[in-house]
């Protein structure tokens, strides 16, 4: 049950995002953006938390999911450190994630040469 419950919150979430994207007039950019603002917003007010315990990385591997993972890493550090907390929870919250990301990103470009779109 746990596999079917991240699929169709994953879905859900995807769905909602390609909404917005066919109708509005917002760049890809932008609406990446608003989607780990909401994740931060919407931990600060322990509403996406529940959703992450119920949908696992339906919740947790979306955008809104990296904006939860960085209040969780802010207000951590807050709680340790003070003030300075808030300007390093959520760089050493995510830190293994951003950079695993840009570790494998390159391993890839020199494997399969990439070259620009004509």
């Amino acid at each position: 049950m746990d596999y079917f419950n991240a699929f169709w919150v994953g879905g859900v979430i995807c769905a909602l995002v390609q909404i917005l994207l066919d109708k509005t007039k917002l760049m890809p950019g932008r609406v990446m953006v608003l989607l780990v603002c909401s994740g931060v917003l919407l931990s600060a007010v322990e509403i996406y938390q529940p959703l992450v315990d119920y949908a696992g990385a339906g919740a947790s591997v979306p955008l809104p999911g990296f904006g939860h993972l960085l209040w969780k890493g802010m207000k951590t550090a807050i709680n340790q450190d003070g003030l300075l907390g808030l300007f390093t929870g959520g760089f050493t919250a995510c830190a293994a994630g951003v950079s695993a990301s840009l570790i494998f990103s390159y391993l890839a470009s020199l494997i399969f040469k990439p070259q620009m779109k004509d």
